[in-house]
């Protein structure tokens, strides 16, 4: 009995002794790997009834180099469970009776592998963005046409029997054939251009033609019931636009449609390109009901069908006056009068999306300083709803329901998407996704936020991140890495991507300053007028400011400094290190260097020209004076300048231009172009990985 006792008692020993040990011990930190296996929602929506949700999800796929985006579906009864399997499946939207959901895909059909083998060039390069189609009560996603027709947006009708979507208006055969002998490969620049047509496409007989001829090729005349050539069966025009259509919303009483444009060439070179219509469902004729200076966005009717509520993000224009880059904010026009109202005015922050509850409330998502949180909207006033710290975003409603969809992060909790039953009650959520859970298994970096004040006397805040178990320890080496936009800001909220990687520079030893500079969101419209027409020297004097106080603060070493920024933040890095030699290294990207030839290739043209003060012959001086390549000779620092070689934001050419001054002055560098991206790097996974893998490798060795 004694010796089964001290066995007993000398198992319990080593077990305890073990389970403290396990503990005790340092939980690992995120690899890189791990960074970059993330899973990330894209789209969620809430069924009208209120019971289930879609879910879209991006992911890397590293084998094919690409990312895949899959549709997941939400029920009570069974949880999260996958609902597409192809890869390319975008944004989902239930049909009101909620029977289908309907989705944008570009899965090859067999008239496509036929157009393919006949020598069709342009079928092996793109294939078409379709609409399809999946039963909730089962069976596969069918495609609701066949014809090479790429959908710019789409919507259900009120009554569930047709869809709207919008598409380029295509040419005949013999249009194209014209089009091939005249201009040959010839690209004219403006005039191939061609505006979309609104179209209407009838589902049942759509669908009921899918499965009879599954993936059929080409319609033929005969088959076509149809009286518009070269449109799919079944379908009907509503209207035409000389502009591209970018958002669709049915009227709920199924008699009219609201739709916002832009450009055909997809650049904001005029704010008269990007405005609200509304033409009736019969084919009537199409009325502009606004113009003016801004971009709208988030289309929703009341449910009487007399008022259109809308939305114009951050750094989007200004509605009520010149164009001008404000903070979010949230509208209501009277369609017949076409009188518009500003909602939410007395909130200084920065207004993200919004939903209409079925009573006819508005709910927002609010972003002031590093917070974002729910609002209850009444006319000019904004009540903050009760709420986890943290970030909301992507508020989504039902009209059948009280209950709403939002996402919901901590720095520290990835997002995932939220069911609350009461609308007014955000702090009690259910949670419906459990994504990346590796981050909550792992060693995880310290926030907090971080204010100083500037030269001009105006206080300014930013985050600090710290590495892991060291919050507020002091004299630690600091990477400096500033948000692009300029129009947004820092908070606390997920951050596990190739543009966002604080947290894993802060697992790898580096606490990292976050600021949230002169021309970021949250802190009131004046705090982001004010980076015009300075828009660099302003916000780098309080860049550097924020740095100066880390290392008066005790925070950061001032030997063990090092800097980075995409995009804007690579505007102001390439700025920055023309200022001053405290960095032992920067890392930098799609950033430009010089502002008159950004302003020529920059889709986003009209923008650039408010920040400086107009075009550059208006404004020759501050082009000069606010570029980094006029100032090159100053620079002492080692750069990394990263570039997606088909970036039309910041040009690749400004990247180039850089390497250039770099190589000519014998600065230390590196250049990295990826291939067939864009601005967001959202073509191959490697790239991002990449990036971030020699952006770390970059400050390592240059702060030994």
């Amino acid at each position: 009995m004694r010796l089964t006792t001290l066995r007993t008692l000398l198992a319990l020993s080593v077990c305890l002794g073990a389970t403290l040990l396990t503990a005790q011990a340092p939980k690992p930190t995120i690899s890189l790997d791990e960074v970059f296996s993330t899973t990330d929602i894209i789209n969620a929506r809430l069924s009208p009834d209120g019971t289930a949700a879609v879910i879209e999800t991006e992911a890397p796929d590293w084998q094919n180099n690409v990312y895949r985006n899959d549709l997941w579906l939400w029920t009570a009864a069974s949880g999260l469970r996958p609902l597409t399997h192809s890869g390319t499946e975008e944004d989902p939207k239930w049909s009101p009776d909620g029977k289908y959901i309907a989705f944008i895909s570009d899965r090859q059909l067999d008239s496509d592998s036929a157009d393919s083998s006949s020598g069709d060039d342009a079928a092996n390069i793109d294939r078409p963005s379709r609409l399809w189609i999946i039963p909730l009560a089962g069976g596969e996603a069918l495609p609701l046409y066949s014809q090479k027709l790429d959908v710019h947006a789409f919507a259900w009708s009120t009554d569930s029997r047709s869809i709207f979507f919008a598409t380029t208006s295509p040419l005949t055969e013999d249009e194209k054939q014209e089009q091939k002998k005249e201009w040959k490969d010839v690209i004219r620049w403006r005039e191939q251009n061609r505006g979309d047509l609104l179209l209407k496409i009838d589902v049942a007989p759509a669908l009921a033609r899918a499965l009879e001829v599954p993936h059929a090729s080409k319609v033929t005349k005969a088959e076509d019931k149809t009286d518009l050539p070269l449109m799919p069966a079944h379908t009907s025009k509503i209207a035409s636009s000389d502009l591209a259509i970018a958002e669709i919303a049915p009227a709920p009483d199924g008699k009219s449609i609201a739709f916002n444009t832009t450009s055909v060439h997809h650049r904001v070179e005029d704010p008269s390109d990007f405005e609200i219509f509304v033409v009736s469902t019969e084919g009537g004729k199409v009325r502009q009901l606004t113009h003016n200076q801004g971009i709208e966005t988030q289309l929703h009717w009341s449910a009487n069908s007399h008022t259109l509520f809308f939305a114009v993000s951050a750094g989007a224009g200004y509605i009520e006056g010149p164009y001008r880059d404000v903070q979010g904010r949230l509208y209501r026009m009277d369609v017949s009068s076409e009188k518009v109202e500003r909602l939410g005015s007395s909130f200084i922050g920065s207004w993200a999306n919004f939903a209409l509850l079925p009573d006819g409330r508005e709910i927002a998502t609010g972003q002031k300083g590093t917070q974002t949180q729910v609002y209850l909207v009444d006319g000019d006033n904004a009540t903050q709803l009760p709420g986890l710290t943290g970030t909301y975003a992507n508020i989504q409603s039902s009209t059948g329901s009280n209950a709403i969809l939002v996402r919901y992060s901590t720095f520290n909790k990835p997002t995932q998407v939220y069911l609350a039953t009461d609308p007014l009650r955000p702090d009690q959520l259910k949670q419906l996704t459990n994504l990346n859970p590796i981050f909550t298994e792992r060693a995880q970096p310290e926030y907090e936020p971080y204010t100083w004040k500037a030269d001009d006397g105006r206080t300014v805040e930013g985050m600090l991140i710290f590495p892991p178990g060291k919050k507020n320890a002091k004299h630690l080496r600091m990477l400096t890495l500033i948000h692009g936009g300029p129009e947004d800001a820092d908070g606390n909220r997920f951050e596990a991507d190739w543009y966002d990687w604080a947290a894993y520079a802060a697992d790898n030893g580096w606490l990292v300053f976050r600021p949230n500079y002169l021309g970021s969101t949250g802190y009131g419209d004046d705090f982001m007028l004010a980076i015009s027409p300075h828009l660099v020297s302003a916000p780098g004097r309080e860049i550097l400011s924020g740095v100066d106080a880390l290392v008066k603060d005790g925070y950061a070493d001032p030997d063990h400094l090092a800097i980075g920024g995409y995009s804007y933040g690579g505007y102001m890095t390439n700025w920055l290190i023309t200022q001053t030699t405290r960095f032992r290294s920067a890392v930098t990207g799609a950033g430009a260097v010089e502002h008159a030839a950004n302003w020529g290739n920059d889709d986003l043209t009209y923008d650039d020209a408010w920040y400086l003060g107009g075009t550059p012959w208006q404004n020759p001086e501050i082009y000069q004076s606010e570029a980094a390549l006029f100032q090159f000779n100053k620079v002492k620092t080692p750069v990394h300048l990263v570039q997606g070689g088909a970036d039309v934001r910041v040009s690749y050419l400004e990247g180039v231009t850089m390497e250039r001054a770099l190589q000519t002055l014998h600065i230390p560098h590196t250049f990295l172009v990826f291939p067939g991206e864009g601005h967001s790097l959202d073509k191959n996974p490697w790239h991002g990985y990449i990036k971030v893998r020699d952006e770390l490798k970059w400050i390592d060795k240059y702060d030994k």
